[in-house]
This record gives structure tokens, C-alpha cells and sequence, in this order.
């Protein structure tokens, strides 16, 4: 697995984010067993960048938390049956990875909704990669059975890792 890490601003976390990061990434790859080795890049950056983007991509005028940009897409979201078909050429050559998909997260959000929601900084930012890696596995939240389906997983997720609400970091970094 290959994380392409973009840093639109200098995040001033606690933790080490580049290391959780890879951490969620390959653990959620390894919990869907999806099939290939993938390549994944996480912008980190502002509320006034990610405000930019979502006015672009969404015609959203506003900041949000994250943003997920998938490079595949699927009949049923986490079925990765035929994509090596269908998607030959989203292999990068030089490392035979499939190009997942990207995720664009606020740093200011990260730290705001931490607060908000009363746990770390390492949980929120944790919780972020892990929704953002479901959508580029096709799972949304548009319907009410969607959003139970992708809530599940997440927090299922974030309990194997150990990232736990309402209490402080006791995930492995």
C-alpha cells in the first residue's frame, strides 16, 4: 500500500498522522479484504481550502470535514469482484497498485469536532479516514439504510483499532 500524504497546511497534532493514517488505511484494506495492493493520497489542509474544493466538486459554498474522491466505482459498494477488468488502467505502472482514490481532510474540522464531540483529535482524524476510505469502497450514506450500513462499519472499525469515543488515544500510536 502506498499513502501519497499532501500537506496544504502544517498539522499540529499530538499524534504522529502520518503513521495513523497508514495504519486506518491498511487496516480497513485488510477488514474489506480488498484484493489488490492499492495507492491512496490524503491532502490535509484548511477550512478555506476545503471550503474551495467543495464549492468546486459539490457546488457547496461552505467547509466541511472530509471529502472523498474515488478513482473506482462499484455495482455494490465493497464488492471489488471485476475491477481488475474494468479498471486495467488504473494501475499505476511502476508499482502494480490500483489508484484507490483520494481524501481531503480539514485539520481545523478535525480539531473543532474533537472538541464538539468531546474526544481526541487522534479518534476524530481516525474516524474521518475510515469514512472517507468506506466511500471510496462505494458504501454512501444517501438513504437511511445506507448511512445504518456505513455507521456500522465504522464504528465496528474503530473499536477493532482500539480508537475508542469519549476517551483519550489508546489506539497503538
Amino acid at each position: 500500500m502506498s499513502l501519497n500524504i499532501e500537506k496544504e497546511t502544517e498539522p499540529d497534532f499530538s499524534f504522529e498522522y502520518e503513521a495513523l493514517a497508514g495504519e486506518v488505511i491498511r487496516f480497513v484494506l485488510e477488514r474489506e479484504e480488498f484484493p489488490y495492493e492499492a495507492e491512496v493520497t490524503l491532502t490535509l489542509t484548511d477550512n478555506a481550502g476545503i471550503r474551495e474544493i467543495n464549492q468546486m466538486y459539490r457546488e457547496i459554498d461552505s467547509p466541511t470535514d472530509v471529502l472523498s474522491f474515488p478513482m473506482l466505482s462499484y455495482s455494490t459498494a465493497g464488492d471489488f469482484s471485476g475491477l481488475e477488468e474494468a479498471y486495467e488502467d488504473n494501475f499505476n505502472p511502476d508499482t502494480g497498485e490500483i489508484l484507490l482514490g483520494d481524501i481531503v481532510i480539514s485539520v481545523e474540522k478535525v480539531k473543532e469536532q474533537a472538541l464538539n464531540y468531546g474526544h481526541s483529535e487522534k479518534r476524530e482524524y481516525a474516524f474521518l479516514i475510515v469514512h472517507s476510505m468506506l466511500h471510496l469502497f462505494g458504501y454512501d450514506h444517501m438513504t437511511s439504510e445506507e448511512a445504518a450500513q456505513m455507521e456500522q462499519k465504522q464504528e465496528q472499525i474503530l473499536n477493532e483499532m482500539h480508537i475508542l469515543r469519549n476517551e483519550t488515544d489508546r489506539g497503538s500510536l
